[in-house]
């Protein structure tokens, strides 16, 4: 039972910080593409990158920490539903442009700021910052 409420947790605390981001890009690039979404994404991507390729090859993540991080905290920022409706909005509004764009970008920026959090944990792992 503890581990859904530490899922629980962390998603809570995702969402919110999803909203938060989301509040604050529509307010600096305003327009018809959803770069809050986009942003999120890869956001939740680096963090994942860094906390399995950095902590947990470290072995300085517990299965708790990973539960509230990575299911709740990263599953409650990231936003593969909302993209998903953001693209369909884009098809059927015959915005195929956009749509196109949104999925790449989502895509491919996310997987980048995965890397990047993979990059990190090999620079780390052998200057041996923390081991």
């Amino acid at each position: 039972m503890i581990n859904y409420l530490v899922v629980a947790l962390g998603a809570a605390f995702g969402g919110v910080f999803r909203f938060w981001i989301n509040e604050l890009i529509v307010k600096i690039l305003p327009g018809n593409f959803p770069y809050g979404t986009l942003a999120a994404n890869m956001i939740g991507g680096f963090i994942i990158g860094i906390v399995i390729f950095v902590f947990d090859s470290f072995g300085a993540l517990t299965d708790t920490m990973k539960l509230l991080v990575v299911i709740g905290f990263c599953g409650g920022l990231t936003t593969f539903s909302a993209f998903s409706v953001e693209t369909l909005h884009q098809i059927m509004s015959s915005n195929y442009t956009t749509a196109f764009m949104n999925i790449m970008l989502n895509v491919l920026l996310s997987l980048a700021a995965t890397s990047i959090g993979l990059l990190i944990s090999i620079a780390i792992k052998s200057s041996k910052i923390l081991g």
